[in-house]
């Protein structure tokens, strides 16, 4: 808005009212509350002021704005009410302002020029945009003009004017010649920033007839030509035959030879000029002289220096380029054309006014009734900018009096401002070279507090470390914030907290007794809110043995220890670093639980060990240095690379081939085993070597083959079993003659950017594959399936040609031929390229969702319409995230899951879910360029599921015939709990068991007292909880009764989810009756981490397992949702894998491990997907001739081997080898099994060797993140992860295991003749 408002200022003094203001309300970045709150309308999008329109094309005038309420939009035109009603070729967007003016279906750009400015109103005010001046964009054709030839002398200057027609924008000039090429331009040929072609001097060259100059106007895509303009230039040996013939032999003749002349300008005329550039903008100063020779352009700054880096010459130094000038480039800038005959200058005096620009630009003020604020709006320019003032778009002067509101010039205050004083303010600044249009709000809000910050949040912080609880807050007026720990508590003062202004409380050294519940409390005058957050603290992680620095010799054995000590509530894993890097990916490198062994130590495991340990809240590590020290020297052949081959000679020169011969170096003990010869292009790449082929060790001699255009040296490097030598110094050069390209660039492509245009990529010709000065590259292009002609146009050298103006995502055909300047390459291939994509237009219908158990379900849906996907179909995202758990209803953070599904598919499945939870989903479709809508949010629930283990089994209390059990409920009930299940038994010093006791509890129940026990017993308890569907796994505890009431110690017994031993004291008193005892093992047993690898037919599961030795397992699988009851398969041994075999391909398949005679105890179930049928590509070879043969040789030669044998033993007399042989038996020699073709009692030992992949795993026995099960990258497309046919999870079956060795006998591979042969041998 360019008027200039004149506004009365207010002559008091403002440093009064400026010290008493308060700062304004912070609106937190919350999105429930943002939503909640009333603001006034503000403008998020508009179009642009100077907004230049396709006149072809329908006019969209954009503006958008956002407010609460949603805000009202009303134009002007020319300043005046602009009512769309009345104009049916004039609609405005639904929920939004944007105008769209229908000048494709009979309306003309013309009649819509004008200046047009949006109003975005609600009740709490009025928002304005700029002034948008709206143009039709012109491109009119060139005036008819006779062109008359051009006779132009040799040594000469010329001009050739273009003028081209006005346009707007205003067009792009080139010159080029009737075959559509550039012409080229030097230091004696350039075009001015005119368009005009600017002749220094002219020569025979130039002589032609068809110098053409092109207008494109960009924003109709259109190109307009001037008639071909005719040069002949004249050379003075032309000219002088001419008069020779024309005159007798007595006539004296001769024209003057080409005289040399001194610089004249042929642009900017006279000695001075000036120019006048806006700030910020690129000042672009010329000067184009005549002379010959040729003139050298040069620029100074009179008084001063270029500006660094921001100064750039272009057009062959005729034109000084100054980007984002500053009043600061003023001045006097002085171009200097010389020859060798003499200078000419010229001074432009440059002056840089400026647009206004912002200093402080006013900004949205929230406010508190009887708070009191200020808008401010500073902003410079060259001339000063006036200032004016609007208040809902009205001038501030004609506007609702509010007497909260002062204007002083730039600043307006406020003083115990009302909600009525709510307003929008526009600030205006204008000079004569443009104005700046900004809107601010004063919102003035009345709210009572609200913490935002969820309730009960837990923190968790390491011991002498700092502690921050949040409790973010909004109110208006400010709310005042204390803390209180406890429920109860007094108010928190002291040095001991730091209360920051955002509400945080800050401890800054946590210690064990800051743990406990946190109340923050927020108030002011509208009301009172609490909220409490807990605090636990946690022991710090140690290191108590740290790795220790080692010497060790070559080809030994070295060991790294790493003891922790950590907090029992947190899961710590170790990782161990070699030089801050992964460790090698070697087998002889082993990771215990705390130590890290490397076996057969070489040199290169010399280094810096350092072993991380990491928590959830805090990490520690320790490093260590291994130093390799070679073993006892012994005399040894000493073996090194071979020197350099010298005296290189090049012979046999052809066009595309020359020979070269070398002599070897010293071999130094290691035979030459070959050369391997590299050349330079000093023409394309100098100084960098290429290979170009290599040859056999006891070859001196070879033919290379050349290209064209290549200045070739060559150099030879030998090579040996110890490595290569030095390059040799390199030979002659050779340069190759130019040819035409031998071939075109590869790697086409057609990909859009965008959804109008058509993006042509290509790899261009490296240097001496261009075999030719002048590369460039043809272009060619149409659209597929359409009676179109190719489109073609001849680039640079570049890489990449963008058409505009393209449908979306059609198909066409594109090629691209490379050409120098002898010609073109062959013709090239076509390949099929696709304009841009654009985001999908439908979501899919359809949902539905079959919950298949209480952690998996499977989701089916309709597909899309192709037409609607609007690009390359990627496939289907499925979004779903876990409402609330059905047995809590307790709402938490939603953390939505994506899982990808490629290509066409319609179905999926939903691994990993909680049981008894109620989930939500919805599906979009994906293309190249996102997501489209999402599909209505589908609800569906999972069944109940069994509970893990109790939180906590607690034993407290004991007394001589007593003990007192307390627990907590599971951290995941997965359902209703029923009941829970206690089960103990007495101990003996030998860890004997006697009889078992259960006794079945109620759920609601969280302690036990259990009596009449026998005094100075150990006894052993198990406790579990159950649902409807099952009972969850144990916990297990052990607790001791006294034997005097003197003796009692009562330490705090806690349990994990694993066996801990606990103590208590006793008297040397013994109980006469004593119970009958089994012998067992202390350990309790469990079978954990169950894995399958599955293929078409048959899968490899495997496990681990911890509890007493020699078990014997055995797996149960079956279809997965299937009622049938379960197949169960004996491992034999006491191994922890397992081969099932006769799998249906592309079924689903359940699968659990359990133990014989540990009654009720096996592993959760997995599930896995066997692979699609494929088609055998196998061949049997024992059906092949070639192993038939094989086969009988080695008959023949075992059968002539035994008539060897036999007939030496008959001629030596008696041997008694076989006599010796049965006194001697041999131990080793056991007979082989028949179930698994292993050896004796050897197959249990290979069965526990260590895997490969486990010397990785850390410690504390947890998976390392690229081995986790857990991860959803592993269900959907993730690195590893991936889908099969029906969208079913195998990621971490076959994704991941595929890579890893097969262990023990159970081999995934199917059998064959060549491996039963390997075994047998």
């Amino acid at each position: 808005m360019t008027k200039k408002m004149s506004i009365s200022t207010s002559k008091t003094s403002l440093v009064l009212l400026l010290c008493q203001i308060i700062s304004a309300l912070d609106v937190p970045l919350d999105s429930k509350l943002l939503e909640e709150l009333s603001q006034p309308p503000t403008i998020t999008q508009q179009s642009p002021k100077d907004y230049i329109v396709d006149p072809r094309e329908n006019i969209v005038i954009q503006c958008e704005a956002k407010g609460k309420p949603p805000p009202s939009f009303s134009w002007t035109r020319n300043g005046t009410h602009f009512d769309i009603d009345k104009d049916a070729q004039v609609t405005m967007k639904p929920n939004s302002g944007t105008l769209v003016i229908n000048i494709m279906n009979g309306g003309k750009a013309e009649a819509y020029e004008g200046v047009y400015q949006c109003t975005a109103r609600n009740e709490r005010g009025a928002a304005i945009s700029n002034n948008i001046v709206v143009r039709p964009s012109r491109s009119p054709l060139w005036t008819k003009e006779k062109l008359e030839p051009n006779h132009v002398r040799e040594g000469d200057s010329l001009v050739l004017h273009c003028r081209p027609p006005v346009g707007l924008p205003p067009p792009i000039i080139f010159w080029m010649d009737n075959a559509f090429q550039r012409l080229p331009q030097s230091e004696r040929v350039s075009q001015g920033l005119n368009g005009d072609l600017y002749f220094s001097n002219v020569q025979p060259e130039d002589t032609r007839e068809d110098y053409i100059c092109y207008a494109r106007f960009n924003h109709t895509q259109t190109i307009q030509q001037k008639q071909p303009i005719s040069v002949k230039v004249f050379s003075m040996d032309s000219l002088n035959d001419t008069i020779a013939a024309n005159l007798s032999d007595t006539d004296i003749f001769g024209a003057k030879p080409v005289t040399e002349r001194q610089p004249v300008l042929l642009t900017p005329t006279g000695s001075t000029s000036t120019k006048v550039e806006l700030r910020g903008n690129v000042l672009l100063l010329e000067c184009i002289a005549a002379g010959l020779p040729t003139p050298v352009i040069r620029w100074i700054k009179e008084g001063g220096e270029l500006p660094a880096n921001r100064t750039f010459f272009e057009n062959f130094k005729k034109t000084l380029k100054i980007i984002d000038v500053s009043e600061a480039d003023s001045g006097n800038y002085k171009c200097i054309a010389r020859n060798a005959l003499g200078s000419v200058h010229h001074v432009i005096s440059v002056t840089v006014k400026a647009a206004p620009y912002w200093i402080t630009a006013p900004r949205n003020l929230v406010l508190s009734p009887g708070e009191d604020g200020t808008l401010i709006c500073r902003a410079n320019g060259n001339p000063k900018p006036s200032i004016s003032w609007l208040a809902n778009g009205v001038p501030i002067a004609i506007a609702p009096e509010d007497p909260s509101r002062k204007v002083d010039g730039d600043t307006i205050i406020f003083s115990h401002v009302q909600e009525r004083s709510s307003a929008v303010y526009q600030c205006n600044a204008s000079n004569e070279y443009g104005y700046l249009l900004a809107n601010a709000f004063v919102n003035v809000l009345a709210e009572p507090p609200r913490i935002l910050t969820p309730a009960n949040k837990l923190y968790q912080v390491i011991a002498d470390s700092p502690a921050l609880l949040d409790c973010a807050y909004f109110g208006s007026p400010k709310p005042e914030i204390e803390w209180f720990k406890g429920v109860k508590g007094s108010i928190l003062r002291g040095n001991e907290y730091v209360f920051h202004d955002n509400g945080t409380l800050e401890i800054p050294v946590a210690q064990k007794n800051n743990a406990g519940t946190y109340t923050c409390v927020a108030r002011n005058e509208l009301g009172k809110i609490q909220n409490e957050v807990q605090l636990e603290i946690k022991d710090p992680t140690m290191i108590i043995k740290q790795p220790e620095y080692k010497v060790i010799q070559r080809y030994g054995q070295v060991s790294f220890e790493c003891i922790i000590k950590h907090d029992s509530t947190l899961l710590p894993t170790v990782t161990w670093l070699k030089d801050n890097d992964e460790l090698p990916d070697d087998e002889r490198f082993l990771v215990g639980k705390d130590n890290l062994t490397i076996m057969n130590v070489t040199d290169k495991d010399d280094g810096t060990y350092t072993c991380i340990v990491n928590t959830t809240l805090d990490s520690v590590s320790a490093s260590a240095v291994l130093t390799v020290v070679a073993a006892p020297p012994t005399p040894a052949i000493i073996y090194a690379r071979p020197n350099p081959p010298f005296d290189l000679e090049l012979t046999g020169q052809l066009e595309r081939s020359i020979d070269l011969s070398w002599l070897p170096g010293d071999e130094n003990n290691s035979p030459i085993t070959s050369f391997v010869i590299e050349f330079e292009d000093a023409l394309h790449e100098p100084g960098v070597w290429r290979y170009q082929t290599e040859v056999p060790g006891s070859q001196t001699t070879a033919q290379l083959k050349l290209s064209p255009y290549v200045n070739y040296s060559f150099r030879v490097i030998a090579v040996n079993r110890i490595g290569r030598s030095q390059p040799s110094e390199p030979s002659e050069q050779y340069l190759t003659k130019s040819a035409s390209p031998d071939e075109n660039p590869a790697n086409v492509q057609g990909i859009g950017s965008e959804p109008d245009n058509l993006v042509i990529t290509w790899e261009p010709l490296k240097g001496f594959q261009s075999n030719g000065p002048g590369l460039q590259y043809k272009v060619s292009w149409r659209q597929k399936d359409v009676d179109d002609e190719w489109t073609s146009v001849i680039v640079a050298n570049v890489s990449k040609y963008i058409v505009s103006g393209t449908p979306t995502f059609v198909p066409y055909e594109v090629k691209v031929q490379a050409l120098n300047d002898l010609g073109y390459a062959p013709e090239p291939s076509e390949v099929i390229g696709h304009s841009g994509e654009d985001l999908p237009m439908v979501a899919p219908g359809n949902v539905q969702v079959h919950v298949i158990n209480s952690t998996l379900a499977k989701v089916h849906w309709d597909p899309v319409p192709l037409k609607s996907v609007r690009g390359h179909l990627q496939g289907y995202k499925v979004y779903y995230w876990k409402v609330q758990s059905l047995s809590r209803r307790s709402r938490r953070h939603v953390e939505k899951k994506i899982l990808t599904f490629r290509g066409n598919k319609t179905f999926g499945m939903l691994p990993g879910l909680e049981p008894y939870s109620s989930y939500k989903l919805n599906v979009r479709v994906v293309n190249g360029k996102g997501e489209g809508p999402a599909s209505p949010d589908k609800v569906f629930k999972t069944p109940e599921g069994v509970p893990s283990s109790p939180s906590f089994l607690k034993i407290t209390n004991p007394t001589l015939d007593s003990l007192t059990l307390e627990w907590g409920s599971p951290t995941h009930p997965n359902g209703v709990l029923t009941s829970y299940t206690l089960k103990f038994q007495p101990i003996n010093n030998t860890h004997e068991l006697g009889p078992l006791v259960e006794i079945r509890i109620p759920a609601n129940e969280s302690s036990l007292i259990l009596k009449n026990l026998n005094y100075s017993t150990r006894y052993k308890f198990y406790f579990n909880a159950q649902t409807s569907v099952g009972s969850g796994s144990q916990i297990t505890e052990e607790a001791v009764t006294i034997m005097d009431e003197a003796g009692i110690l009562r330490p705090a017994v806690g349990a994990g989810k694993g066996y801990s031993e606990i103590l208590f004291a006793t008297s040397p008193v013994m109980h006469t009756v004593r119970p009958t005892f089994y012998k067992v093992q202390p350990l309790y047993p469990r079978i954990r981490n169950v894995t399958t690898a599955a293929a078409e037919t048959y899968a490899n599961i495997s496990w681990e397992y911890e509890g007493p030795d020699h078990a014997n397992f055995y797996v149960e699988y079956g279809v997965a949702g299937s009622k049938e009851d379960w197949k169960k398969e004996i491992v034999n041994g006491s191994r922890s894998f397992f081969v099932l075999k006769g799998l249906t391909p592309g079924t689903a398949y359940k699968v659990r491990v359990g133990a014989e005679g540990l009654s009720g105890f096996r592993s959760s179930e997995d599930v896995f997907e066997t692979g699609p049928a494929m088609a055998s590509r196998q061949v049997d070879i024992a059906t092949q001739g070639w192993f038939i043969g094989l086969m009988c040789a080695v008959a023949l030669l075992i059968l002539i081997l035994l008539i060897v044998c036999f007939i030496r033993r008959n001629k030596g007399g008696k041997y008694p080898v076989k006599e010796k042989e049965d006194a001697h038996a041999d131990p080793e020699i056991q007979p082989m099994k028949e179930d698994d073709g292993t050896f004796g009692e050897y197959s249990d030992a290979e069965d526990h060797k260590p895997l490969k992949k486990g010397s990785r795993t850390p410690s504390d026995r947890t998976v390392k993140k690229e081995d986790s099960d857990d991860s959803l990258v592993d269900y959907g497309e993730g690195v590893n992860g991936q889908f099969n046919e029906d969208g079913s999870f195998i990621g971490q079956y076959s994704g991941k295991k595929e890579k890893e060795p097969a262990e023990g006998n159970e081999s995934s591979e199917a059998p064959s003749p060549v491996n039963a042969m390997n075994s047998f041998v």
